[in-house]
């Protein structure tokens, strides 16, 4: 009778661990899909012939068009046409990412005396916030507001305990508004509800001032008001050093043209570089300018880092109207924390406590010289 009765308790056991995990799995697929029946939809905010499209899905910077020196308007962000490429995208077009962006090396980290495993997405390492990210969730329209002098849009999404192996639960807001001349705002907000957990969201959008769909940005001129990188290994995850850029080809502190040195590189840029200035504060980050276009684009943010990708990874990707994005098509500016920051103990801390508020600001003014 004993050993029956273990047996039973041994199957019990067994049932319930395969239940959890089944209803893990499950939430995490339901993450993919639209709830309750909502599809994924398209928004837009104006002033004048400066215009932003966003998508629910990923809260995702669609299209920005600008005028050139001539007075021309072009899309000059990368992206699709069909809104369901946007659920099957793999290169983070456009789109808020987290709950920590860039790399975590070996997916893991310890907090207070608990080491957490999270979902690796890039070998053995985790990416973006893992398997089903930000990017990969729908979040809700809070507020979105087309007249007046600064129309704006707010999204919400609620990130569980547990989601890609992360503690505790988050609340977080994105709230994009277009405001004075054409200028854009974007802030990003993250509370955390009852656990310690590591936050670091970055946006993701892909630049190219001559136009999504006109090439190569090699000839756009870049200036990173940054004297210091964090170097990374062969799989892009920092080494913990911080080095100065004079004398290499990362040395972006004065305006040049990103295919200057890029040569003397193996792939192109993927490093994340240390803003000068005080932490938390808002400062200068970089000025982008294209020629042809006339095109000029500055960012301000009160974070630490950057990441500066020149897209190295886009391999004929199919992108609006038809454009085929390859290598280098545009370049991202993520203003961020540092990459695996939740494992050097060297680098600004990203650690989110229950009660704080996390704040990430980003300014960007567009212009044409």
């Amino acid at each position: 009778m004993a050993k029956i009765s273990l047996l039973i308790s041994v199957f019990l056991v067994v049932v319930l661990i395969f239940v959890d995990v089944t209803s893990a799995k499950h939430e995490q697929e339901q993450q993919k899909k639209p709830v309750g029946g909502e599809e994924i939809k398209i928004y837009e905010l104006k002033k004048g012939n400066f215009s932003v499209k966003f998508t629910d899905w990923g809260a995702t910077i669609v299209s920005v068009f600008l005028p050139d020196k001539k007075g021309n308007v072009a899309d000059v962000v990368l992206g699709y046409d069909n809104l369901k490429d946007y659920k099957d995208d793999k290169v983070y077009f456009g789109a808020i990412v987290g709950r920590v962006a860039n790399r975590i090396g070996g997916a893991k980290f310890t907090l207070n005396g608990t080491t957490y495993k999270l979902v690796n997405n890039e070998g053995k390492n985790m990416l973006h916030g893992g398997k089903i990210g930000f990017s990969d969730v729908l979040w809700s329209v809070k507020k979105y507001v087309k007249d007046g002098p600064a129309p704006y849009i707010r999204f919400t999404y609620k990130s569980f305990d547990g989601e890609q192996g992360f503690p505790g639960d988050l609340s977080v807001y994105v709230t994009y508004t277009l405001y004075g001349d054409q200028k854009l705002k974007v802030t990003m907000i993250a509370k955390a509800i009852n656990n310690a957990t590591p936050v670091n969201l970055a946006q993701h959008t892909y630049w190219n001032l001559g136009g999504h769909n006109s090439g190569d940005i090699l000839s756009n001129h870049v200036q990173l008001l940054a004297s210091h990188i964090t170097p990374t290994d062969e799989a892009l995850i920092p080494t913990g050093k911080i080095t100065p850029v004079k004398d290499t080809p990362y040395d972006f502190l004065k305006l040049h043209p990103v295919g200057s040195k890029i040569k003397e590189l193996p792939k192109g840029y993927d490093i994340n570089y240390v803003v000068d200035g005080p932490e938390e504060l808002m400062k200068k980050v970089a000025v982008v300018h294209d020629p042809k276009s006339g095109r000029k684009m500055n960012l301000w943010s009160n974070k630490p880092g950057v990441q500066f990708y020149t897209g190295n990874m886009l391999k004929d990707v199919k992108g609006k109207g038809g454009a085929v994005y390859g290598p280098h098509a545009a370049l991202c500016l993520e203003t961020q924390g540092f990459p695996d920051a939740v494992n050097h103990p060297n680098f600004p801390s990203v650690i989110l406590n229950p009660g704080k508020t996390y704040r990430h600001l980003m300014y960007y003014q567009f212009s044409t010289e």
